[in-house]
């Protein structure tokens, strides 16, 4: 991940990624062959009438058998014996020509194995040979077979454990599949969208962007720094224009949907025109990441492409469903500088998400400068938070194992970079949410500050310390302040004070979860006193639902649900008017495992992975018994720091879960649909590779591919240098076939490349591929290259360029 830079001072950050140096040099027409395609057969499993025999079955029992690979059913499974060498095999029917297998293995994969096929049965041709680092998995393997065959094999070389091999289906494919359906890929997706067809707008290098009302300069700003680097236009920001085609953003009452005035926003794309209407600057930013998803993906690039900068006529009228969408970054485990934090925020606002949650205080360390006060009477020197517990973060657990691919990240940020956060995450219209965890995990202040370890305290001094030892474990529950003594409130105060006074947004949030070893009436005493605090600064508490059954603020407290007791979260709600933020371990904790393969993250939450499918999939308006859905304020994605490190690795465990929370958050229940959801999501993929966001390729989300190509100029007899970049989520290299095909008939085959390879163990996605075509040309002209790119069992993409060759 690339350090993020601004390409200029007052609009959205950017990423300079290896995807997007690739697109220094493509550009020009894309063509995917999916808009020119004629209908396509639907493609047929020939394995479904074919016979399967083994080379053995796991223990000789009956439901291991050859024939379950092929019956249809993911349940069953055929297993060999505990022997590399084993195979498994599907006489067809009828000798036909294959186009690709499918290999679905459910558990006890293949580390090294072959895919064969034959005429025969006795004459074996090798298709290819795989190594694969991830198990539990799904092979797509393209064999394209000239001529018939009879029999596809799995043939194994070396197994993945100590057991043989088991696949659940074994499928043979005639054809590939049909090209996608188009789909804009809205996410989330809007309360109302109607396609009105006919021309779509274009936009060109004399464009303004009008901002109509003092409010719309601040959208309209944010939208003009989006499209610049990628479209090379000027896009002024003016108040008024006779220039043809504009974009209008306009803010004033009643200009966005009735109603829904704080974030709501009307989008109407015409031949002629772009309007973004809303009755708020936030509402008008909403509109423009909207506007953003219309345009294609390359307008996510640094550097210019030259492209039909095109939107599709629609009419949106939209709004969320909750006002709060929030992310949660745990800095205290493992801290991310400033820049990080940007790109965090960068990766996010695209989909609307509008709290940024800090946790910026917990056991392992305390990541925010306090200043010492004035008046000081436990004579506390604050600077020792960070000076000495800002040195502090996640090391090894119990058993002295590394926890994470490396130690946590130490650090802390200045008055100066807590105020450029909040600024930024305002930019991109976040409100800053920061918490200081208490009075349990609060082992980093008690390292710190000798005055906090009194008599109550825990966990204690070594023999001759004055301060708790610092604690890099993963463990919780442990700590707590002294609710006896007058520091420990002088202490906090002075603490909420200056992250108050430092903090715009209306919430403060105080943790009060996991206190383990704090007894409930310490506890009720420390907790009732921090919200009091809160409420006396003119902020609204915030806490996790442990707190919930305190004496919170009447009518000015948000309890945050993670896991545990729903009815002490409804009992707030009834008995103290408190509204909820809903952040189900289940359905919103990110460093729960995603999928199987993954090596680290935690699977309690779900009792196996926390896929996609969980964190679409549940109704926060109904997930606490006994109250309205007004008093939900919304839903919030939680990533924990105990072994994510950096902000790749916190992109990947995010995104795309991320998404489906924002959605969660803004589309009605009615309207949401996982299966719609993915198609959508499918679409996004090419747009996060651009952007350089280190997403996970969900298993179950049909990723598509784009390619975009550069027009080039070269001189009779030199290489040419035409280059096209192909947007491929999840892929390899290897697992994409390219050949152009020249006007003057030449024909090529050329290898894709990445800088980055996607790896599951290691945590990163692919980057974009380009694809170089070193021919000569003899004699001047114009010719037309067209890339066609394809992966196995899927249609394949084109992007066509033109080469002016001149004479030398």
């Amino acid at each position: 991940m690339s350090i993020p830079r601004s390409p200029h001072t007052t609009g959205p950050r950017r990423r300079l990624t290896a995807a997007k140096l690739a697109l220094v040099i493509a550009a020009s027409l894309l063509a995917p062959l999916t808009a020119a395609s004629p209908a396509m057969a639907a493609p047929v499993n020939l394995a479904r009438t074919g016979t399967a025999t083994a080379s053995s079955v796991e223990l000789d029992r009956a439901d291991f058998v050859a024939t379950r690979v092929n019956d249809g059913d993911r349940n069953t499974r055929w297993s060999s014996k505990y022997q590399d060498d084993n195979w498994v095999q599907v006489r067809l029917a009828s000798a036909a020509r294959v186009d690709h297998v499918v290999l679905t293995w459910p558990n006890a994969c293949a580390r090294d194995f072959s895919l064969q096929t034959s005429a025969d049965g006795a004459t074996w041709t090798t298709v290819t040979r795989l190594q694969r680092d991830t198990c539990p998995r799904t092979d797509v393997i393209a064999v394209n077979s000239a001529q018939p065959v009879s029999y596809v094999r799995m043939q194994g070389h070396q197994r993945w454990a100590a057991y043989g091999y088991s696949i659940s289906e074994f499928e043979i494919w005639d054809s590939t599949a049909p090209p996608p359906a188009p789909s804009l890929g809205l996410l989330p997706k809007p309360v109302s969208l109607t396609e009105n067809g006919g021309t779509p707008y274009t936009l060109n290098p004399n464009t303004p962007v009008v901002a109509v009302g003092s409010q719309a300069t601040a959208p309209a700003t944010y939208l003009a720094g989006l499209l610049r680097p990628a479209t090379g236009y000027a896009l002024p920001v003016v108040t008024q224009s006779t220039a043809p085609a504009p974009i209008v953003v306009e803010v004033g009452a009643g200009k966005g949907p009735v109603g829904h005035a704080a974030e709501g926003y009307r989008l109407l794309v015409t031949t002629g025109t772009v309007r973004i209407s809303a009755d708020t600057a936030n509402g008008a930013l909403n509109g423009v990441q909207t506007l953003r998803q219309l345009l294609p993906q390359w307008v996510e690039s640094d550097t210019v492409v030259n492209t039909a900068w095109t939107v599709p006529a629609v009419t949106i009228s939209d709004y969320p469903r909750f006002a709060h969408r929030a992310m949660m970054l745990d800095v205290a485990r493992s801290f991310y500088p400033m820049n990080e934090v940007k790109a965090y925020i960068d990766s996010a606002a695209q989909y609307k998400i509008n709290r940024l949650h800090l946790h910026l205080t917990d056991d392992q360390g305390w990541r925010i400068a306090i200043d010492n006060p004035t008046s000081n009477p436990a004579g506390i020197d604050y600077g020792r938070l960070t000076s000495v517990s800002g040195r502090t973060a996640m090391t090894y657990n119990d058993s002295g194992q590394l926890m994470g691919t490396e130690l946590g990240v130490t650090g802390f940020y200045t008055r100066a970079d807590y105020a450029e956060i909040v600024r930024y995450a305002g930019l991109n219209g976040m409100t800053v949410i920061p918490e200081i965890d208490m009075p349990g995990h609060t082992n980093a202040a008690l390292h710190a500050i000798p005055q906090l370890n009194t008599a109550g305290a825990q966990p204690k001094p070594a023999p001759g310390q004055q301060t708790a030892p610092a604690n890099g474990t993963g463990n919780v529950g442990y700590s707590t302040l002294d609710s006896a003594s007058a520091t420990t409130y002088e202490f906090v105060t002075q603490v909420l004070t200056q992250i108050a006074a430092m903090t715009p947004g209306p919430y403060l949030h105080i943790g009060g979860d996991e206190a383990h070893v704090t007894s409930h009436a310490n506890y009720t005493a420390m907790v009732d006193a921090f919200t009091a605090t809160v409420a006396s600064l003119g902020k609204t508490v915030v806490g996790w639902n442990e707190y919930a059954g305190t004496a919170l603020p009447r009518d000015n407290a948000v309890v945050q649900f993670w896991n545990g007791d729903r009815t002490a979260v409804s009992n707030a709600v009834t008995g103290r008017g408190a509204r909820v933020v809903l952040s189900p371990a289940a359905h919103t904790y990110v460093p729960q495992k995603q999928d199987a393969r993954q090596p680290l993250g935690g699977s309690w939450a779900c009792g196996g992975p926390c896929g996609l499918d969980r964190h679409y999939n549940w109704d926060p308006g109904t997930f606490i018994p006994n109250i309205a859905e007004t008093s939900v304020l919304g839903v919030e994605s939680a990533l924990w720091g105990e072994f994510i490190r950096r902000v790749g690795q916190a992109q990947y465990y995010s995104f795309p879960r991320l998404i489906a929370t924002a959605e969660v958050g803004w589309t009605p229940q009615t309207q949401r649909d996982y299966a719609d959801f993915t198609t959508r999501l499918s679409v996004a993929g090419g747009r996060l590779t651009v952007e350089g966001v280190n997403f996970f390729p969900t298993a179950d989300v049909a990723w598509r591919k784009q390619a975009i190509g550069r027009s080039a100029a070269v001189v009779v007899g030199a290489p040419v240098g035409a280059t096209w970049t192909v947007t491929a989520p999840g892929l390899r290299s290897t697992d994409l076939v390219a050949t152009v095909t020249w006007s003057d008939g030449r024909v090529e085959a050329l290898t894709p490349t990445a800088t980055r390879e996607p790896s599951i163990p290691a945590m990163q996605i692919n980057s974009a591929f380009t694809v170089v075509s070193r021919r000569t040309f003899g004699s001047a002209g114009t010719y037309t290259g067209t890339l066609s790119v394809r992966s196995a069992g899927l249609a394949p993409v084109q992007a066509a360029l033109t080469v002016t060759v001149r004479a030398s």
